[in-house]
Formats: C-alpha cells, sequence, structure tokens
C-alpha cells in the first residue's frame, strides 16, 4: 500500500508532525459474488482485499505513538451500488471487554468503544464525512469542516451490521455510493479519494488512527488522510431524496381551574433534498414539522449574560458549520429565531409553511441560500427569512467570507411591519497545522427602532501536544439588533486569553493520563464607554483525566463584579454595588462507559453581598444497551443574598429512561421539575425505524406549573409517520 515507516515520523515524538509529501495508499477490490451483510467477514471477497492493520495504525491516546494493546484490520470491497468497509477490532476480552451504553443513532463519542472512517470523495482536503458504529451496531455518521466544525446532525443513507466475536468484534459498512457527492475522474484518470480511520478501544481509552495524525488533532484532519484507490466509480445517480410525513397532533390546554380546550388536527408536508451535482444540494421543506425534536432543559441563569439555548431541529441543524460564529454567544444568524415565537428562550412552536436552502461547496468556495416563509399566529404576524451567505477558500486551510441576512415580519391587525438586515464579514486562517486565527464582523439595521449597531469576534490559537495557548475578543454594542441572530448581552465586550500545559506520564498504563493545568481571563466591560461590568480569574491547577477517562478538577475563581442594573439571580434582588468574592469549584465524573456512572460538583463560596452553594450530581445505570436510567439533580442554596438578605433553596430536578429492542425500536421518558417556578414537564418518546431514515414516532408532552394563584397545564399526544424514499 505505500505505508511509510512510522519510524520516519518517530512514534514517541511528542511535537506535531507535517502531513507526509506522499500520502499512504489503501486499495478497495471490486467483488466476485454477493456481500452478505451481516458483520461477518466471511466471503471469500474479504479475503482478496489488502488489510490495513497491524503497523499501519498510530497510536493518539493515551500517548502519541509507541505500542499499543488493541490491534484493528480494514478491508475495502465496492461493488456496483456499495463501497464497502469490513473491520476486526480486536479485544482479548470478547464480548466482556465490550463498552457501550446504549442504542441511541448518533451516540456520544467518547462513552463507547466505536470504529469510524472518514470519506473525502471531492478531495478537498478540509471537508469529510464521517461514518461510525460501535459494537452492537448503533450508527453515527458526521459532516465535519477544517476539522473543527462539525455537523453531528447530518444522517445519510447507509447500513452496518456487526457481530461480536470471543476475540473481539467485526462490522460490516455498506456505503451507496448514491449517498455519497463525488465527480468521475478526467478520461484516463483513475478515483482517488481522501480516507482516514480511528479506533476507540474505550476500557482503556486507547485510540489508533490510520494513517498516523498529531495527538494534538483529530482523525477529521484531511490534510493527513491517505489515498483510497481501485474504485470503480458508477455514474453518479440522481440523488434525489423524498421524504413526506403525516401527523395527528391533539393537545389540551387548562388555566387556573378553568375548563379545559382541547384541539386536535392532521398535518402533512415533507422535505426534499437534492444533490445537484457533487457539491451543491438543494433543500425543500413544505410545512415542516419537528414533533420528534428534543425537548430543552431547563436551567436557572446565575450570570448577566442570556442562556443560549441550542438549535435541536434537524432541517437546521444541516450543515449549520458554514455560517459564522463563536459557536457559544454570537450568532449573526441563528436558526432558533424561525418557526418559534419571537422570545428565543423557551419559546413556543410557530408553523413554518415552507422553505428553501441551497448549498455549493468545492474547492474554492462556498454558496449558500436560504429562505423560510412563518406563518402568523394570534400573537404575532407572518414572517419572512432570507439569507445568502458566500465563502472564498485560499491557501491550504484559509477563507474568508460574507453573509448577508434579512427578516421581514409582516404587518396586520395589531401588528406593525418591520425589516430587519444584516452583514457579515468573516475570516479562517491555518497558516500551518497549529496555528488559527479566526474572525467575523456583524452590522445590523432594525428599520422599527432606527439602530445600527455592530458586534465582532477575534481568536488566535496555538494547538501542540504538550500545550495550548488563545485569546479571544467577541463585543456586542448597545443597538445591535439581529432580527436573526443570537447574542450573550448587549453594550458588552469580552476579553479572554489563557492557556493550558498537557502533561502526560512517560510510564505507560499510568493510572493518570493526562494533566492540563492552566489559568483563563474573562474581562467585560461597557462597548459604548469602555466602563467596568465584571472579571474572574478561571484557574485550574488540578484538572485530570484518568486512564479510565474518570476526571477531577479543583478550580478557584476570584471574581469582581460591578452591579448597575436589575439583577435578580434565583429570584433575588441584589443591591447595585460593586463587590468581590473568591468562589470554589470541584467536580469528579466517573468512568462514563461503565454500566454504573455518576458525577458529582460543588461551586461554593461568597456571592455578591452573600453566600451561594450550587451543588450538582448525576447517576446513569446501563446494564445493558437495551436499558438505560439517568437521574440529575441541581441544588441552589442562596444565604443571606440580596437587599432583603434572604436564604433560598431551588431545586433542579430531571430524569429519564430509554429502552430499546435494538438500533430501529426505541422508546423514552423524560421528567424536568424546577421549583423556581414550579414547573414540571413529561416528555415520553416511541420510535420505530421500519426502514432507513424512515420513522414512525408517537410522542407525548405534559407541562404543568403552579405559581399560586395562577396554575396552568398543556397536555399534548403526537403520532407521526415519515416514509424516506432515495432516488
Amino acid at each position: 500500500m505505500g505505508l511509510p515507516s512510522l519510524n520516519a515520523i518517530g512514534q514517541t515524538m511528542a511535537e506535531n508532525f507535517p502531513p507526509p509529501e506522499n500520502p499512504p495508499v489503501v486499495r478497495a477490490v471490486k467483488t466476485s459474488g454477493k456481500i452478505a451483510l451481516d458483520g461477518s467477514l466471511d466471503e471469500a471477497d474479504w479475503q482478496r482485499a489488502s488489510p490495513v492493520s497491524g503497523n499501519d495504525f498510530f497510536r493518539m491516546e493515551p500517548k502519541q505513538g509507541g505500542e499499543f494493546e488493541f490491534k484493528t484490520i480494514i478491508r475495502l470491497l465496492f461493488d456496483e451500488k456499495n463501497l464497502y468497509v469490513g473491520v476486526f477490532c480486536e479485544d482479548s476480552l470478547g464480548k466482556k471487554g465490550v463498552r457501550v451504553q446504549d442504542f441511541r443513532r448518533d451516540f456520544l463519542y467518547g462513552e463507547n468503544d466505536d470504529f469510524y472512517f472518514q470519506l473525502d470523495p471531492q478531495n478537498l482536503r478540509r471537508y469529510c464525512v464521517s461514518f461510525q458504529t460501535t459494537p452492537v451496531g448503533t450508527q453515527r455518521d458526521v459532516q465535519v469542516f477544517d476539522d473543527d466544525f462539525k455537523d453531528n446532525d447530518w444522517d445519510a443513507l447507509w447500513q452496518v451490521k456487526t457481530k461480536l466475536l470471543g476475540n473481539g468484534w467485526s462490522a460490516e459498512f455498506a456505503i451507496p455510493f448514491k449517498s455519497l457527492r463525488y465527480e468521475l475522474p478526467k478520461a484516463g484518470e483513475a478515483p482517488s479519494w481522501g480516507f482516514t480511520a480511528a479506533r476507540l478501544a474505550r476500557r482503556t481509552y486507547e485510540q489508533t488512527v490510520f494513517p498516523p495524525i498529531p495527538q494534538a488533532f483529530s482523525p477529521y484532519r484531511m490534510t493527513y488522510a491517505a489515498r483510497l484507490e481501485g474504485l470503480e466509480l458508477p455514474k453518479p445517480a440522481l440523488n434525489l431524496r423524498l421524504n413526506p410525513y403525516a401527523l395527528y397532533d391533539f393537545e389540551e390546554t387548562a388555566a387556573n381551574g378553568s375548563g379545559a380546550v382541547a384541539e386536535g388536527k392532521p398535518k402533512i408536508g415533507g422535505d426534499a433534498k437534492w444533490a445537484i451535482n457533487s457539491h451543491a444540494v438543494l433543500d425543500l421543506t413544505v410545512n415542516t414539522d419537528f414533533a420528534q425534536a428534543d425537548v430543552d432543559r431547563a436551567v436557572n441563569n446565575l450570570t448577566r449574560f442570556n442562556v443560549f439555548f441550542p438549535e435541536r431541529r434537524q432541517f437546521f441543524l444541516e450543515n449549520s458549520g458554514i455560517y459564522p460564529s463563536d459557536g457559544s454567544s454570537i450568532y449573526p444568524y441563528f436558526s432558533r429565531t424561525i418557526g418559534l415565537s419571537n422570545s428565543q428562550f423557551n419559546a413556543a412552536a410557530v408553523p413554518i409553511d415552507a422553505g428553501v436552502r441551497f448549498n455549493d461547496r468545492n474547492e474554492k468556495r462556498t454558496l449558500s441560500g436560504l429562505y423560510v416563509h412563518q406563518r402568523g399566529t394570534g400573537q404575532q404576524g407572518g414572517a419572512s427569512f432570507g439569507l445568502a451567505r458566500f465563502q472564498q477558500n485560499f491557501g491550504k486551510q484559509s477563507n474568508i467570507g460574507a453573509m448577508l441576512t434579512h427578516r421581514f415580519d409582516e404587518a396586520g391587525e395589531g401588528f406593525l411591519g418591520n425589516h430587519n438586515t444584516t452583514l457579515t464579514a468573516d475570516f479562517f486562517l491555518r497558516p500551518n497545522d497549529s496555528w488559527t486565527v479566526n474572525g467575523f464582523w456583524s452590522g445590523s439595521r432594525d428599520e422599527g427602532t432606527g439602530k445600527l449597531g455592530h458586534v465582532g469576534h477575534f481568536y488566535a490559537g496555538l494547538n501542540f501536544n504538550d500545550w495550548y495557548g488563545g485569546w479571544v475578543t467577541k463585543w456586542v454594542t448597545a443597538d445591535y439588533l439581529p432580527g436573526m441572530g443570537f447574542t450573550f448581552g448587549q453594550n458588552v465586550i469580552h476579553h479572554n486569553p489563557g492557556s493550558y500545559f498537557i502533561w502526560r506520564p512517560k510510564k505507560e498504563k499510568s493510572l493518570l493520563r493526562r494533566a492540563d493545568p492552566g489559568f483563563f481571563i474573562n474581562y467585560y466591560h461597557n462597548a459604548s464607554d469602555g466602563k467596568f461590568q465584571q472579571a474572574d480569574l478561571y484557574l485550574f491547577p488540578v484538572y485530570l483525566f484518568f486512564r479510565d477517562n474518570s476526571f477531577l478538577e479543583v478550580s478557584l475563581f476570584p471574581t469582581w463584579q460591578n452591579i448597575e442594573f436589575e439583577f435578580e439571580p434565583l429570584g433575588i434582588i441584589v443591591p447595585q454595588d460593586r463587590y468581590f468574592y473568591a468562589r470554589k469549584f470541584v467536580q469528579y465524573n466517573t468512568d462514563r462507559s461503565r454500566k454504573l456512572s455518576g458525577s458529582v460538583s460543588a461551586n461554593f463560596g461568597k456571592f455578591y453581598d452573600g453566600r451561594l452553594t450550587t451543588f450538582y450530581t448525576d447517576v446513569r445505570f446501563a446494564p445493558t444497551p437495551h436499558a438505560a436510567l439517568t437521574l440529575d439533580y441541581e441544588l441552589n442554596r442562596a444565604s443571606s443574598l440580596g437587599q432583603s438578605e434572604e436564604d433560598k433553596d431551588v431545586h433542579l430536578y430531571a430524569g429519564g429512561l430509554r429502552l430499546a429492542l435494538n438500533p430501529q425500536l426505541q422508546g423514552t421518558v423524560f421528567y424536568q421539575y424546577n421549583s423556581l417556578d414550579k414547573t414540571g414537564r413529561w416528555n415520553a418518546r416511541l420510535s420505530w425505524e421500519y426502514r432507513p431514515l424512515s420513522f414512525l414516532y408517537l410522542v407525548f408532552n405534559d407541562t404543568r406549573s403552579d405559581l399560586g394563584m395562577d396554575r396552568f397545564r398543556t397536555t399534548g399526544a403526537i403520532g407521526k409517520v415519515n416514509w424516506m424514499r432515495q432516488f
């Protein structure tokens, strides 16, 4: 296969090493017979394929380079319809050594044994699609851009079967060519795709990768990819995916003991996805529905800043990595403003009539467009949302871009019309594999208020195997009003420099896997006049990952506050004044891959003019992948806090149960109760994947609030079926 000698790379070196000038080659072999997808690599064709095995792999964790315990063998086949990847993952304990938490699709990486491989069919070297599985055959598929931006909610049509063996486990993947986007090579040229593969043996958290990639990066860093050759590619398919649905929605509401109001209604709609060519995709949605989306978790906000609730609806999650943001606190475009009421936080659903989205990405540039129309309700008028995005690549891993958003709120009886526009410019620079510099600037204009405002974000970071250093500055002016966006606050500038050292023991199989002591500084001031708002030091001298990936942190937060506004954490009024206090934090997580696992943390000390202790614990019991029980509890105990020197306890309870017959048939029940607003929520869901990406859902929701004089209850039940067909 032309693999380079690992000695040339340096099996024990701690520093980053560059991509090879001549990438290794792995070859796929055409099948002579039918491949039965059963997890057993017993067909004669598998033995004809050249293996990637043994010294072809490279250890990334717990130490870079050197000998590793768990051997992996990969072979690749193809026929007229599918690319097949077969893998044998050796484990001397066999079934007893397997660590798998549940049958959830898009399982959490790091909690399970898993094997995964990446393809770059367009040879962009900065983009890949990843196909992943566990020993019990659960599926996870991911799109990754520039190694850092992951679209975990991308779903492709593919299959995998696994088999547990006495000396490990095996898996067979079948990836239809019609689920991949590629172009046929020019006449006289042979197909060649980027390819990487990796395995996590969770029991000892040993991660190996092919071909060699430095520990500071991930197997998604396609500049290090091998070349997959030998394929005979069919003409790209029409690649049209239709996904119609039908549902019945029943809802009953009651307030203050009055008679309940019940309403039931049917609904039909659907989505369509057309891959026009290898790099352009058109998405259509009509009467969009998100009945099966996960519910938001309750949060008690103790800070002066807005709480960010992540997007959970799949239509908006796909390709979300191409839009500029800082990933947590500033989004010039935030999809939760669409299809939800005007309040961004715990907002009620608003019907979406139709939408269209276009993405065109190649090795030179990215084009993206979006239009969605939202129906009017009794509380707000209809609205149209538009977005245009352009990104130009240059160099090996750098780009510049621009984005325009426009929201038009329609006028109606009791509602005023409004136009809101933002314009954003962004850049991403990676002069080498260790340096990353990125940022954006965004300006907004709101017609109704006449306000013009802007935000910005700048990041520069160095990422090595033994240390990290970085600087973040972000700002939001008082008049920045993104009608399709989200900001963590108004009139604020935040500076966040910091660094940590990564120490790994020299001894093999040490109890400690790594220690990351370090610090970060957070400094906030007004964007308008520079006046001080808040500062804290995050000092973490104890930040330990153990060999089984259990974790211990002990940290300190010296904090300076300047409160000049109405501030009521936990509903307690804090007087406007300047404060200094130092809070302590302790956290321990057990090995999350075990049948019984949990965590406990405490954040305690002075808090403004009083004291506050925040205690959190969770327990997970998963005796088998077929059943998993989770229990969570958070206590916020305030003492002598606020102008009334109030003592107050706020409890937040949550629990969940997941039962699964197999990866296709699963049921979940979730409950949470927050004593602050005396609100409890039930959510139960049964899902049956009766064919790939075609589901039958049964969903039950119940929300009750008891606010003394005001009592509310909303109960709903939904039955939904969709039918996915790909051409």
